[in-house]
């Protein structure tokens, strides 16, 4: 009588394969292995992540639907198929997507295809993405541009601008703060949207800044931020002004280590809790328009600006990925870099 694996979670053929060459007790222990580490890998899967692979698993449900594939199958045809539908038309719209979105969904599915333990091969991906750089350089040729392009990076004299537009009431001085600790930082709209008060601290020669709320292992860190020389956009400077002006104002409870670091506040100055990241976001928009900035920022133009100043004063990539939780290689960061490099080491400079 052949014994039977009582029912586990995860691919049959997998634990099957285990219990003929382990026994069915090893069997059942791996499995439960797999569980861990698959809620290992939820727990420690940054929120916006999941979003996006959600967003993408139903892109990739709607051409199916259209196309009549089924779901699981992540073949060579299917996902070049995809590419094209979602570049042509894959939006709820009707209209295309642009190449940046379309690549992120791509990447999306293929996970969300193997989560669900079916194979999609390397190959298979490497050709759709092939297919996706040809295709959008078609698209460029034929004169259409597609998305918001990249972020303008934060600079210096757009810093000085916003220094002295920031009016001297508390909104201006939260205004003032957190561009200026924001650009030091490096950071992403959720990152001072996820600030507490305990998570920066004063230092002798600056203040430290603890992000925790970071997307990857690289994000989560300790930024220091030591003070500038030019007081005016000092940014420890502008965080110890707001700070001293909430509590003043508010009361002693917004400067326990549990309240919000960046606190929004209404047109008729009350503090209405802590910011989120599409206020963050609305914020650098405001501030930037407010000081007439040459182009106005974006949320990802603190960022941007981090690396791309850093790069003009000379600043290697590693203590650029440091201060602003890039990996060591991003390609990100290294795209910021190129750009500060283009004009400042380029062949052309300089001839005539």
């Amino acid at each position: 009588m052949t014994e039977h694996l009582p029912a586990a979670p995860g691919p049959d053929s997998l634990i099957q394969r285990w219990a003929e060459r382990h026994g069915i007790d090893t069997a059942q222990r791996l499995a439960q292995a797999e569980d861990l580490a698959d809620a290992i890998a939820h727990a420690v899967t940054p929120d916006n992540t999941i979003d996006t692979y959600a967003k993408s698993w139903r892109v990739w449900e709607r051409f199916c639907t259209s196309q009549g594939f089924p779901l699981t199958e992540g073949s060579r045809g299917a996902l070049v198929a995809f590419v094209a539908w979602m570049l042509r038309e894959g939006q709820q719209d009707g209209t295309g997507y642009s190449a940046a979105t379309v690549k992120t969904h791509l990447a999306a599915a293929t996970v969300g295809i193997r989560q669900r333990g079916h194979h999609v091969s390397k190959d298979a991906v490497a050709e759709a993405r092939d297919a996706l750089d040809g295709l959008a350089v078609k698209l460029l040729k034929a004169g259409e541009r597609r998305g918001r392009g990249k972020a303008v990076a934060a600079d210096i004299n757009g810093l000085r601008l916003i220094a002295r537009s920031c009016p001297p009431d508390l909104a201006g001085l939260r205004d003032k703060a957190l561009i200026l600790a924001g650009f030091n930082f490096a950071s992403r709209a959720s990152e001072p949207a996820g600030l507490l008060v305990g998570d920066v601290s004063l230092h002798p020669r600056g203040m430290v800044v603890s992000v925790l709320t970071g997307k990857t292992r690289y994000s989560v860190r300790e930024a220091k931020i030591p003070f500038a020389q030019d007081p005016e956009v000092c940014p420890v400077r502008a965080w110890t002004a707001y700070r001293e002006q909430l509590v003043t104002q508010h009361g002693q409870r917004w400067a326990e280590p549990k309240q919000p670091a960046f606190v929004g506040i209404n047109r008729w100055g009350h503090v209405t809790g802590g910011m989120v990241p599409d206020s963050v976001t609305r914020a650098v928009k405001r501030i930037s328009a407010r000081a007439q900035v040459p182009i106005v920022w974006t949320g990802h133009s603190l960022r941007a600006g981090l690396a791309t100043e850093g790069r003009k004063k000379g600043k290697d990539a590693v203590s650029i990925s440091r201060q602003g939780g890039w990996a060591p290689n991003s390609r990100e960061m290294l795209g910021y870099m190129r750009a500060a490099d283009e004009w400042d080491d380029n062949a052309a400079a300089g001839l005539t």
